[in-house]
Order: C-alpha cells, then sequence, then structure tokens
C-alpha cells in the first residue's frame, strides 16, 4: 500500500513539473525582441491593440501597441527594412508576436454567428462558419510561434500606403496573393472587377523582398509571411503584447 501510494505521489509531482515546464515555456519572452528597436524604421499600425479589426474589440492579451518577434525573424526583418527602404519604402506592421490568448479571443468571436458587427468592412460576402472553414481564422496560428509578420509598404515619396487593392484582414479570395495574377512568374491576369496591374505589382514588390530575405508567404493573405527557419516551431506562447 505505501509502495502504491508513494508511486501515486511521484506521478503527481512528475506531472506537476511537466505542466510547470509548458508554462515556463509559452510564458518566457527573453527571446523575443521589440521590432522597432531592430527595425527603427518600421511604422506602426497594431489593429489589435485598437477596435478597428475584423473582431471590433481590443483583443485579449494586447496590452500595448508594440509588436514582438523572436530575435532571429527581427534580424531578417531588418533585412527586408533595408532592402526596400533604398527603393523608397518603408515597412507598416498590423501584427506580429500574437499570444494564444488573442487567438482564443478570434474563436469566441468566430463561434458567435450573432455577432456581426465587423461584415460589412471585413467579410461582407461570407458567413460566420465560412470564416471558419476557409481557415481566415484558426484553433492556432503562426503568428503564436513568434515569427510571423502581417505587415504592407508604405511609399516614402507619396506619404501614403502602397495600393495594394484591398485591406489587411479582408476575409475573401481578393486577399489571396494569386488573385489576378501569378506570383511565382508575377505574371498580371486581369479579371472584371479584380485588382489592377500595379495593385498586383505592389503586392509582388512586398512578397518578393520578403521571400528575398528567408520568409515563407501564406496561400490566402498578400500581407502574412513566417521565417522560413523560425527557432520555434512548435511551441504557441502566451505571454501578453508589451514592451518587453
Amino acid at each position: 500500500m505505501m509502495v502504491a501510494i508513494l508511486m501515486l505521489s511521484g506521478l503527481l509531482v512528475s506531472c506537476k513539473s511537466t505542466q510547470q515546464a509548458v508554462y515556463d515555456k509559452v510564458y518566457d519572452s527573453s527571446q523575443f525582441v521589440t521590432i522597432t528597436d531592430v527595425v527603427p524604421d518600421a511604422i506602426l499600425e497594431i489593429r489589435y491593440y485598437s477596435t478597428y479589426n475584423f473582431v471590433g474589440a481590443r483583443i485579449d492579451g494586447y496590452e500595448a501597441p508594440v509588436a514582438l518577434m523572436t530575435r532571429q525573424a527581427a534580424d531578417s526583418l531588418r533585412a527586408v527594412s533595408d532592402d526596400l527602404k533604398a527603393h523608397g519604402y518603408r515597412l507598416k506592421i498590423y501584427d506580429a508576436y500574437r499570444p494564444q490568448r488573442g487567438v482564443d479571443h478570434f474563436m469566441r468571436w468566430a463561434l458567435d454567428v450573432t455577432d456581426t458587427l465587423t461584415r460589412a468592412y471585413f467579410y461582407p460576402y461570407l458567413t460566420k462558419e465560412e470564416v471558419f472553414e476557409k481557415e481566415y481564422v484558426a484553433k492556432r496560428s503562426g503568428h503564436s510561434r513568434g515569427s510571423t509578420v502581417d505587415l504592407t509598404l508604405f511609399d516614402m515619396k507619396t506619404g501614403k500606403e502602397l495600393d495594394m487593392g484591398g485591406t489587411f484582414d479582408w476575409f475573401g479570395v481578393e486577399s489571396h496573393p494569386d488573385y489576378c495574377g501569378d506570383p511565382e512568374t508575377l505574371e498580371y491576369r486581369p479579371q472584371e472587377g479584380g485588382i489592377t496591374s500595379e495593385q498586383f505589382y505592389n503586392r509582388m514588390v512586398l512578397r518578393t523582398a520578403m521571400l528575398r530575405h528567408g520568409f515563407k508567404p501564406l496561400d490566402n493573405e498578400w500581407w502574412h509571411f513566417t521565417l522560413k527557419n523560425e527557432p520555434f516551431p512548435d511551441t504557441y506562447f502566451n505571454f501578453p503584447v508589451r514592451p518587453l
């Protein structure tokens, strides 16, 4: 009997130790940096700290309008910035590291079919069910691994964002990188009601620079890129977005 109790006690201690180790890891921000410390030319518009986003509310875990990334991803983003700056552009960042609690907030929103406050602005042609089915919202996000960024280009000559033919977080085929063109060959393919050749080209300027410096794209969002050799491919962090 005593042996059984000791064995059970040992298992409980082991279980608690494992849980603590997982907790410590996902709340460890020591391998992250503030993007603007590494890329001082970056412009920030952290949408999930504001209410101007598809949920229509500040997202859980966003405690300050700052952008965080792993050091490796930020260093690669600096190379992208330097490259594009030479051509008259700056990077404008909408989101980078996203805590898992923020992703959970997205899921609660997606499952509440009665909440359609922002539908006209971000998903007018889809139902809430389709938003989830088409994976515009998912239970896990590469953003929570710390090496993914959502961004666009700012034209220093005009003092405006480059015209990409669509807004950040628009849920629809219009946001796909291959909309009206082939991202591999950079060939524009006009279609009625589609984006212009200039808008497609602008998307490709961003995409080409990001791929050149080690990022990979996403099939349904022209603004979304993840570092190919991300340092934490299996860890979904959950510490809040705030100054480090």
